[in-house]
């Protein structure tokens, strides 16, 4: 975006959003038939057409993630409250070795209150851990026994470097590029003297300013062409980027960092299980809370955004920092969710390198045998899931499908070349669905609201599917969910760009169902059911 300078008068911040303007705002609620060709998941159809006359009881859902605002306004009266946990006491009254887990537990805390925020990935402990032994030695020198790890380091030393450049030069393209266009965007709102570019303002200037025109005319061409609705949106994922580059080169792939000191405990040994806090919400809840909110944010109120679930009780469970999750983490809050209640689990994470991948697997399987169904974001950086592994992967160790577990990808919002959207990982095998993923308006801290994208926004929208399918036909398994899901996905068959890249494939090759989730098709199919 070029660079500006106006004269201008200071704008008034804008208001908060109404309860119209929000709704209007979640195009993945709409429905292709009676909505447009919006490719939405029919929320609302499925409500007014098939769920209005029926009963629902409440399902409770884990949110393993990087913290929820438990004080959001949306999603106060729709949080799991453990019954036998009284607040504050410095108790565990119900005796399952958490102390005041009133609204879940953190897995990333101290027991004196800090938490870990920022994290390596797990190519960095991965380095940190066998350079030392693997540095400067060939294959042929290193013991037989040993050649297994050595092919591990150099497969870990070519990622890892890949890493530090990516975000090298992240943090310098990225960064320039948003101080540019944070500084247009803040030139433009003062000479028009408006407190928002939306869409509109920037299609119909109020000016005759030539230069101006000019440039609100690149503005309006730059944010329809990414599918924003306003330049503070795409402003912020600038910054957002940009952030992200930095804290990968100072903390993530940092050798010598190593937060887990927070913690205190052995995060080799995952049979340890008494660690962490409190804390659900954590330093840096913004993830987790719109992922909360997409699934379950309280659709009975009068504020802000609806949820796809009516009839929810959220659990918050902190294993996600930023960087990459722990095994050991991720086990324990599969564990954790599962023995207090958890019916379905979001899992909006994911990595390459899975150290500890037994004992992950050995929590899902546990969660299998209590009836918990697990779902999986596929991940963003546009791979193909069948020739690269994602973690947790959708297959056991010895090649078995996990039955429990149900992986998504990310679509956007019209029936076009750019259904998939451009970030998502897939797989003809590995990837179950798609669902919506692409500028998805959901809650955020401070009760808040925004948009973001991922298949972290579309592993929820499934989330929010399997929990209504389970509030309204508590009978179903989660077998049955899984299958219900990918018996509804509407295919689709439209020519589109593989992400990443230019090619066109068709859009039912890139998950093993080839659709998009979709609420009412899933209800009519659970009608039917013994």
């Amino acid at each position: 975006m070029p660079a500006a300078t106006f004269a201008q008068t200071p704008a008034a911040p804008p208001a908060p959003p109404t309860r119209a303007e929000a709704q209007a705002q979640q195009w993945f609620h709409l429905d292709a038939q009676t909505d447009g060709g919006v490719v939405g998941v029919s929320t609302n159809r499925a409500y007014q057409e098939l769920l209005k006359s029926r009963k629902s009881t409440p399902v409770i859902v884990a949110v393993i993630d990087g913290g929820v605002d438990t004080a959001h306004q949306d999603l106060r009266r729709v949080l799991w409250k453990n019954p036998k946990e009284i607040a504050g006491n410095g108790q565990d009254d119900d005796h399952n070795g958490f102390i005041d887990d009133v609204y879940g537990w953190n897995f990333l805390g101290a027991k004196d209150g800090r938490n870990v925020d920022i994290d390596t990935y797990e190519d960095t402990r991965l380095m940190a851990k066998l350079q030392p032994l693997y540095e400067g030695k060939t294959r042929t020198s290193v013991p037989a026994a040993k050649r297994d790890e050595f092919d591990l380091y150099t497969q870990v030393k070519k990622t890892y470097q890949e890493k530090l450049t990516e975000s090298t030069q992240q943090a310098q393209q990225i960064g320039q590029l948003y101080e540019q266009t944070s500084e247009v965007v803040t030139q433009v709102k003062k000479a028009l003297n408006v407190s928002r570019l939306d869409t509109a303002t920037l299609h119909h200037p109020p000016t005759t300013n030539p230069a101006l025109l000019d440039v609100t005319t690149q503005l309006y061409r730059g944010i329809t062409t990414m599918g924003f609705a306003d330049a503070e949106t795409v402003v912020a994922e600038m910054q957002k980027a940009a952030e992200h580059g930095k804290t990968g080169l100072d903390y993530s792939l940092n050798l010598k960092y190593n937060p887990r000191e927070i913690v205190g405990d052995n995060p080799d040994n995952t049979k340890d299980h008494a660690y962490g806090n409190k804390d659900v919400t954590g330093p840096d809840p913004e993830h987790g809370t719109h992922v909360a909110g997409i699934i379950g944010a309280d659709r009975t109120n009068n504020l802000g955004v609806q949820g796809v679930a009516d009839n929810i009780r959220i659990m918050a469970v902190r294993a996600v920092p930023n960087g990459d999750e722990h095994d050991k983490d991720v086990a324990n809050a599969i564990r954790y969710a599962v023995d207090n209640g958890a019916q379905i689990i979001n899992m909006s994470f994911g990595k390459y390198y899975s150290p500890q991948r037994p004992a992950v697997e050995e929590a899902i399987r546990y969660a299998g045998s209590k009836g918990v169904l697990l779902v999986h974001s596929a991940g963003n950086e546009n791979k193909d899931l069948d020739v690269e592994t994602q973690y947790p992967s959708p297959r056991f160790l010895d090649g078995k499908t996990i039955p429990n577990m149900i992986t998504v990808g990310a679509s956007a919002r019209q029936d076009d070349e750019k259904l998939a959207a451009e970030f998502s990982n897939y797989g003809k095998r590995t990837v179950d669905v798609f669902a919506p993923g692409v500028n998805i308006y959901s809650t955020l801290p401070g009760s808040k609201y925004g948009n973001e994208s991922g298949t972290s926004m579309a592993g929820p929208v499934v989330s929010g599917i399997a929990a209504v399918l389970k509030s309204y036909f508590p009978k179903l398994t989660p077998t049955d969910l899984k299958r219900i899901i990918q018996q509804s996905a509407v295919p689709y068959h439209t020519q589109v760009l593989k992400p990443g890249t230019q090619t066109k494939v068709p859009f039912d090759q890139l998950s093993n169902t080839g659709g998009v989730v979709n609420l009412y098709r899933a209800v009519e199919i659970a009608q039917q059911q013994p």
